[in-house]
């Protein structure tokens, strides 16, 4: 006999507001370590993108030698400054960024917490079947934010701070929209990876099935197409670059489903 007594309505939301306010104080915690280590997260990482030596240029400088491209894509230097030109610009600049590094470094927690809160309502089976949840799913986040990081933002920053309209014209950039620029391709990176997971729930709950995904397939490369415009900029390599693993995802995902779906035919010819 289960001594688990059913919840009302309201002791599910007072469950679930603490279950938002732990996750909270975990972004607020790992937030104030981030303001803390200003150096390494501004100078480092933030403005390592606009550095001629950052590794994806350099990376991309060595692969076009090997083609025999020459120097075709190396990287000397990129020609825009940022400027802060609000009083409490760079103060606002630091709490924020702060802010999204201790979502992103404090996601499996978030998803932990997560995890609690809908346990209780999922069978021994399902439990079983969904161990590994939250280390997949962070796995696949964090891997999204290194691809943001590495690959969309840096083909961004080189794609519209090296264009112009005319000589007239210098590149000073706001650090506001710089950080902008790079929080939404990394954040945007990472939401995007966790496609096999929300593939797996929506397959889960009936709302789709690998063969609906399969029949679909075109109209998901045009939706992979039409982010990967929103997400890099407007030139076909860039855009290529970025469809390519996202198409891989979502042919993970039809795979991903197909095992769902069949654990869920063989659970109902057993139960009928």
């Amino acid at each position: 006999m289960s001594t688990e007594k059913e919840m009302s309505f309201l002791e599910h939301l007072e469950e679930l507001r603490w279950h938002l306010i732990r996750s909270s104080l975990a972004v607020v915690i790992v937030g104030a370590i981030a303001f803390i280590a200003k150096d390494f997260i501004f100078d480092t990482l933030i403005f390592g993108p606009k550095k001629s030596d950052f590794f994806t240029y350099e990376l991309f400088c060595e692969l076009s030698k090997k083609m025999g491209q020459g120097t075709t894509f190396c990287l000397q230097e990129l020609p825009f400054r940022i400027q802060s030109r609000a009083v409490s610009g760079q103060f606002s600049a630091h709490l924020w960024t702060s802010i999204t590094a201790g979502f992103i470094l404090a996601f499996p927690y978030i998803l932990y917490e997560f995890w609690r809160f809908i346990s209780p309502g999922l069978l021994s089976h399902e439990k079983r079947n969904a161990r590994g949840f939250i280390f997949i799913a962070s796995f696949l986040f964090f891997l999204g934010v290194l691809f943001g990081y590495y690959i969309v933002t840096p083909l961004s920053i080189n794609f519209l701070g090296s264009y112009t309209v005319s000589q007239e014209v210098f590149n000073d950039f706001d650090l506001d929209s710089y950080i902008s620029l790079l929080r939404a391709s990394v954040l945007s990176s990472g939401f995007i990876f966790e496609l096999p997971i929300l593939m797996y729930f929506f397959t889960k709950i009936g709302l789709v099935t690998p063969d609906f995904l399969r029949n679909n397939r075109k109209f998901a490369i045009v939706i992979v197409l039409s982010i990967s415009a929103i997400i890099t900029p407007p030139d076909i390599a860039s855009q290529i670059i970025v469809t390519i693993p996202i198409l891989i995802l979502y042919e993970v995902s039809i795979l991903i489903s197909k095992i769902v779906y069949k654990r869920q035919l063989k659970k109902d010819v057993q139960t009928s």
